[in-house]
């Protein structure tokens, strides 16, 4: 059997077929990999190790009660990020604030992380898939000054790396640098992330639609009207097309990546910009589907086209298989 690449090595492949490539990608991702590691082994021990599990006192930002896991993942990717001097801030889910890195990095920090630690983390406890989703981008200030503001506030389009680590059945790291997604599966024998799935191309349509059905009563009419049409249509086998919703976006992003399908999180009477983060969870998704062939939205722009106002900015989303996509935007 044919020995599979590894992430290190494939980074470095990359980095080999552009000659003015300083290696600064490759430690970004490095850290993102060690991290991911370190979470998986908390989220894979869970109720084993005391004080992991449950919530907190506290609550996010947004006015979410934190979970244990979240402020335990959040601080371990910082972490990493604060021993590397590519990076001069970190934007997190988490955190009220940019959390800029120690001072003496910063006349080098050339890029800003953005980060969801631990998405689906209302899952934790019962051992559904969770992940961590992640964003780079290079700063737009001068170097040898902090990172400010407008720095994280930019449009999607300007990434340069998004991706997701998924804890599962196994856990996976799947991410793009604007030159197609691959995807490495971690092996635990060896703590080595392997290369299973190459140059991801998501299918034109699927078989699935994931969405929170129980709160369709809350979504525009034009969503309803999709939704309900989604029940009659049958995929290219002629079978009926299945909603599939685990409420961790990550796992059901994976799922549409991998096997074709939509995921829909719309706007509500409640929540009349969606509940989604646009820095954090829609424009790295974006970036990847965008980059597998697939599309996103927010159900009138191209979500890597809008220009962020604020950090912790909620943005309705559309995202998936193409066919499928263009389906929703024709109601």
């Amino acid at each position: 059997m044919k020995r599979k690449t590894t992430l290190g090595e494939f980074i470095i492949q990359q980095q080999s077929e552009y000659p003015e490539a300083r290696g600064e990608m490759s430690q970004l991702l490095s850290a993102l990999m060690v991290s991911g590691k370190i979470i998986n082994k908390q989220v894979q021990h869970g109720g084993l190790t005391e004080g992991v599990l449950g919530a907190t006192e506290a609550e996010n930002v947004q006015g979410e009660t934190q979970q244990k896991l979240d402020i335990l993942a959040n601080n371990i990717i910082i972490e990493a990020f604060e021993q590397r001097q590519e990076v001069c801030g970190v934007a997190s889910e988490e955190n009220e604030k940019v959390v800029l890195l120690d001072k003496k990095y910063k006349e080098n920090g050339k890029y800003v992380l953005l980060i969801d630690p631990l998405d689906g983390s209302s899952n934790i406890d019962i051992t559904v898939s969770v992940g961590t989703i992640f964003s780079i981008y290079r700063r737009i200030t001068p170097e040898g000054s902090e990172a400010v503001l407008p720095d994280f506030l930019q449009p999607g389009r300007q990434q340069i790396a998004a991706g997701y680590i998924i804890y599962g059945s196994s856990t996976m790291m799947v991410y793009s640098t604007g030159n197609g997604v691959n995807g490495f599966t971690l092996d635990p024998s060896s703590g080595v992330f392997f290369l299973t799935h190459p140059n991801i191309q998501i299918p034109e349509t699927g078989p699935y639609y994931s969405v929170n059905e129980g709160k369709m009563h809350l979504f525009p009419e034009n969503y309803q009207a999709y939704i309900a049409s989604c029940k009659l249509q049958a995929d290219q086998q002629g079978a009926l097309i299945d909603g599939r919703y685990t409420g961790s976006l990550v796992a059901d992003f994976h799922r549409s990546l991998l096997k074709g399908g939509i995921y829909l999180y719309p706007p509500s009477t409640f929540h009349p910009d969606g509940k989604l983060r646009l820095l954090y969870e829609c424009n790295p998704l974006a970036f990847l589907c965008e980059q597998a062939g697939g599309k996103a939205t927010n159900g009138q722009q191209r979500i890597l086209d809008l220009q962020p106002t604020e950090l912790h900015q909620r943005c309705p989303l559309v995202i998936g298989s193409p066919k499928m996509v263009e389906a929703f935007e024709a109601f």
